[in-house]
């Protein structure tokens, strides 16, 4: 018997035009470049059957109604070309966002959405073995911390598509560029008070920091009904985290803000080569939760923040330049 191996997971992923419709994902198109992928080929709500027989023992359970899960993590990389989006931008359309391809200057923009949401078709192949989710919704994970690469981690739910043998689609993947170690050269640290226009930040105070993580925060939720399944996103929340050195005086500040629940906008910029470069805005940031933090025995003050919409869906963009 021939063995089976993890490195030989192929994984496509393809938005569909209509919602729980495969879309026919090809090797050619549409492979994802992943690390760190998991997969759930059955999370089912199994139904028991709670007979008493005269004696203790376990009894069967129905298979209930089930859908699929699958994780996995992408470089956070540009496309090498400001006005082309990147590899990873049909993975977050199903997230509730939406993309905009905009001029002048050019870029890529990534924005939030509570209407008409976008789902996606998922093969994976786990080396012989084809697994297809339909109506495919998630959430994502941002994390871009010092001495490491930025990252997408992507939580997905979809409806069961079927199981089959199947060798592996042929991949192309020089879509996927190299993301940019993070590092001091690479970045434009957190900045307090930005303002985000066309393509580029501009003001605000910046502050030395150890990086930024984000959960977009999606409710994803599976709901089966007698005549069809769906996978939903019903709100989001997004929440993060984050640690600055900070002065006397500036930590003293934002405690205050922090007391007074204030409001304030957030940048942040990874990679800085045009095509490469990944501009993070978020208008009205709360920070919670301070908290001391020791780092090679350095005075680091760390904080959650919270992600509040100014007129709705613009709680975060993400723009590609």
């Amino acid at each position: 018997m021939s063995s089976r191996y993890i490195r030989n997971t192929v994984i496509l992923l393809k938005p569909e035009t209509t919602p729980k419709t495969d879309a026919v994902p090809t090797g050619a198109a549409n492979a994802m470049l992943v690390s760190e992928m998991t997969i759930t080929p059955l999370d089912a709500q199994n139904i028991d059957l709670p007979y008493i027989r005269g004696y203790f023992g376990a009894n069967e359970q129905l298979v209930g109604p089930a859908s699929v899960k699958v994780s996995f993590t992408c470089d956070l990389s540009g496309s090498g070309s400001a006005d082309i989006a990147p590899a990873w931008g049909n993975a977050i359309l199903p997230c509730a966002m939406a993309e905009g391809i905009l001029e002048t200057p050019d870029r890529v923009e990534y924005t939030p959405v509570s209407t008409g949401l976008k789902t996606a078709t998922i093969y994976y192949y786990d080396d012989g073995v084809l697994h297809k989710l339909l109506g495919v919704m998630g959430n994502v994970m941002l994390s871009a911390k010092a001495g490491e690469r930025p990252t997408l981690k992507f939580d997905f739910v979809g409806v069961d598509g079927g199981v089959t043998a199947a060798t592996a689609a042929a991949t192309t993947l020089t879509n996927w560029k190299k993301p940019v170690a993070m590092t001091k050269d690479n970045v434009v640290d957190i900045t307090f008070g930005a303002t985000y226009t066309a393509g580029a930040l501009s003001g605000g105070t910046t502050y030395p920091s150890t990086g930024l993580e984000l959960n977009f925060g999606n409710a994803v939720n599976f709901t089966p009904l007698l005549s069809k399944e769906d996978v939903d996103i019903t709100n989001r929340e997004i929440t993060g985290s984050l640690e600055l050195e900070l002065t006397a005086a500036q930590e003293v500040s934002l405690m205050a803000s922090v007391k007074a629940n204030t409001l304030q906008s957030m940048g942040f910029t990874i990679g800085t080569a045009t095509g490469f470069s990944l501009i993070v805005h978020a208008p009205a940031v709360q920070l919670t939760n301070p908290r001391k933090v020791d780092l090679n025995g350095k005075r680091l003050v760390g904080f959650d923040a919270r992600l509040v919409p100014v007129s709705g869906n613009d709680e975060i963009r993400l723009a590609c330049v």
